[in-house]
């Protein structure tokens, strides 16, 4: 399936990642309007390298200051917010609970769960004025069912889920479809460097993953809100 983003302005948080680039990729070649955020300037340079030319924002999106200024700015420039894929995300995992530091629960809170919050609620606006929108963040597999070990990391993101059904059914009268999805593990060079002796054949794509991505972004697609979409390649 061939897609036209043309004219539409897409919105990749934390674009600069394995996932995130794939995405920027496929939205541009969509010929969207591909804004695309980033932490350090090594992610950014990472991301030119393998994308080119592309409208990368400096924005930490677990700080309200950050997030109101990024929804501003693009505000003024395009006048509009078609999309938005939320791809921040992080993991801390093979520790019980027992042993786990606060700080550590509170950064999974933080990067997979009041991201997505803070995000969502300033891009909704847009979206509410102009009666129209897609959203998709991206929860896990873990967010569905626990295998031990990762306290924080699933509850953020079931937590995750539990937020996007709650914001699909507060704007579903204005059009704007709201969704997540739940991989399993990514094959990432990451992911392949952290357990090398892991079945890579198992994990779920990169590609795949984006595209059901732009699917759920599509017209196709309009028919499905607050839905938690399993992917979990061959795991």
């Amino acid at each position: 399936m061939v897609y036209d983003f043309s004219n539409k302005v897409v919105l990749i948080t934390g674009g600069t990642g394995a996932l995130g680039r794939a995405v920027v990729e496929a939205f541009t070649s969509a010929n969207a309007i591909s804004i695309a955020t980033y932490i350090t300037d090594k992610e950014a340079q990472k991301a030119k390298t393998k994308i080119g030319t592309l409208d990368l924002v400096k924005a930490d999106i677990t700080k309200e200051d950050e997030v109101r200024k990024l929804a501003s700015n693009i505000i003024q420039k395009h006048n509009r917010i078609d999309v938005l894929v939320n791809v921040v995300g992080g993991f801390i995992g093979g520790k019980k609970v027992s042993d786990l530091e606060e700080s550590e629960w509170d950064k999974m809170m933080n990067v997979n769960l009041k991201s997505a919050f803070l995000i969502s609620k300033h891009v909704l606006p847009v979206m509410v004025l102009a009666k129209q929108g897609k959203m998709i963040h991206i929860s896990s597999r873990t967010g569905m069912k626990s295998s031990g070990l990762d306290s924080a990391y699933a509850a953020s993101k079931s937590g995750l889920i539990r937020l996007v059904e709650s914001i699909s059914e507060e704007v579903k009268e204005y059009g704007i479809n709201v969704n997540c999805i739940l991989p399993s593990i990514i094959d990432t060079d990451a992911n392949r460097k952290a357990m090398p002796n892991s079945n890579f054949n198992s994990w779920v794509k990169t590609g795949d993953l984006t595209n059901l991505v732009v699917f759920l972004c599509s017209e196709e697609a309009k028919a499905i809100n607050g839905a938690a979409i399993p992917a979990f390649g061959l795991a």
